[in-house]
């Protein structure tokens, strides 16, 4: 069938109250730039919904891209006809039954809404000519006022007749920006980029911060983490990368403090780092992918031994999620693939084999006074590399690397 518009609705956003205008037109923006590759379309904001005119674009796309947009309940394609030509209402109705009860024996039902109360025919009225027409043109359907096959939705309004039959679930959430900005700690791994999902659900900006440490890592990693921050962006619209030099420090700690250890003052580092970052560029909380009890640094003790370096709120979202709940997550998003393969981050290089899963805290500071913790730092900070990843960026090479996960596997 050939659309006119997508009509969206917002949900949750109904509920906002006094700021309800800030969260449509911030929805409002970025639906903009998710459809900004459909030049003909036109959008046009509502109290309870929006209007995506597509003007000849194609319904299916625009409907793909809203996919991943949040802050939209659910979209419907519509149809708008003339308020004067009730006989092409009636062949659209039709047109979509058919389309969507192919099979004899299926039930429909018209439903018809009216805020044009000037038109002669109210809703019974109209709810019964086109339940009259479509039952004479298609005997073989059954007419079902409870839980139809197909429930044909008829709006009429000053400006025409918007008909519609499909509901589409959005991606729900918030817009992205209405609560802020916060920095992620991005690992390589499967849960950082399905946490970096959930916050843009709730409305956050993020920003990616990603330890590097050659020739420990390789440049593999980096590409990986670049790809799956690319993977989120098609979330968020293109998102900060912000790369933090890490080799000196690990290869400090590795020295200086006992392995039981390692762990733990490894992970104070990257929270002291991503924290100033955070502060630099304005953010308002951490982000990470910690599930508690997954591995030792994510047991409620190490937490504390590692949040002790800041004040800041660190959120993480997946901390009460089964492996297999996040796995689902990264699936869902095309991030899991990408996440399982072998390339080493920094998190996994120098791991002890009997870390400490409950790190006593004034041990954990202790034996951070051997090292030089502002020096360390003020060096990583002033050679961090940002960039600014796209939406279906490419970094990891279709060949590559075949040798290298050879090697690793």
């Amino acid at each position: 069938m050939e659309y006119t518009e997508i009509m969206a609705r917002y949900g949750e956003l109904s509920t906002k109250g006094k700021n309800r205008k800030d969260f449509i037109g911030r929805l409002n923006g970025n639906i903009t730039k998710a459809l900004r590759p459909f030049t003909a379309i036109r959008i046009h904001p509502k109290r309870d919904r929006m209007h995506i005119v597509l003007n000849g674009e194609s319904a299916q796309d625009v409907m793909t891209a809203l996919d991943r947009v949040f802050g939209i309940q659910t979209y419907s394609p519509v149809i708008r006809i003339e308020a004067t030509d009730f006989e092409q209402v009636k062949a659209v109705a039709l047109e979509m039954v058919n389309e969507a009860a192919p099979k004899a024996g299926m039930s429909f039902k018209i439903n018809t809404r009216r805020s044009n109360h000037e038109y002669p025919l109210d809703t019974n009225d109209i709810n019964l000519a086109l339940g009259d027409f479509i039952s004479d043109a298609r005997p073989d359907l059954v007419v079902k006022m409870k839980q139809p096959d197909v429930k044909v939705r008829v709006e009429v309004r000053h400006d025409g007749f918007y008909l519609s039959y499909l509901t589409v679930q959005g991606a729900l959430g918030l817009p992205v920006g209405t609560a802020g900005k916060a920095v992620l700690m991005l690992s390589g791994g499967i849960d950082s980029p399905v946490a970096a999902y959930l916050a843009l659900k709730r409305g956050v900006a993020i920003e990616m911060v990603h330890f590097f440490s050659p020739p420990y890592t390789t440049e593999n990693a980096l590409k990986k983490a670049k790809e799956l921050t690319a993977k989120v962006a098609a979330y968020a619209g293109p998102v900060t990368f912000i790369q933090v030099p890490f080799t000196e420090i690990q290869e400090e700690i590795k020295e200086k403090v006992p392995e039981g250890y390692l762990m733990t003052v490894q992970r104070r580092f990257m929270l002291r780092l991503t924290d100033k970052i955070r502060a630099q560029r304005d953010g308002l909380a951490i982000f990470n992918g910690e599930s508690v009890g997954q591995v030792a640094s994510q047991t409620l003790s190490s937490m504390a031994a590692i949040n002790d370096v800041t004040t800041t709120p660190i959120i993480r979202p997946v901390a009460t999620l089964d492996k297999n709940e996040i796995i689902d997550i990264a699936r869902k998003i095309d991030t899991f693939d990408l996440s399982v393969q072998p390339f080493e981050d920094c998190c996994t290089i120098f791991a002890p084999p009997q870390p400490k899963t409950h790190p006593n805290l004034e041990k954990t500071r202790h034996y951070e006074q051997a090292l030089d913790v502002d020096a360390l730092e003020d060096k990583a900070m002033a050679n961090l590399t940002i960039s600014t990843i796209q939406v279906g960026d490419k970094f990891l090479g279709q060949n590559a690397d075949a040798a290298e996960i050879s090697q690793l596997l």
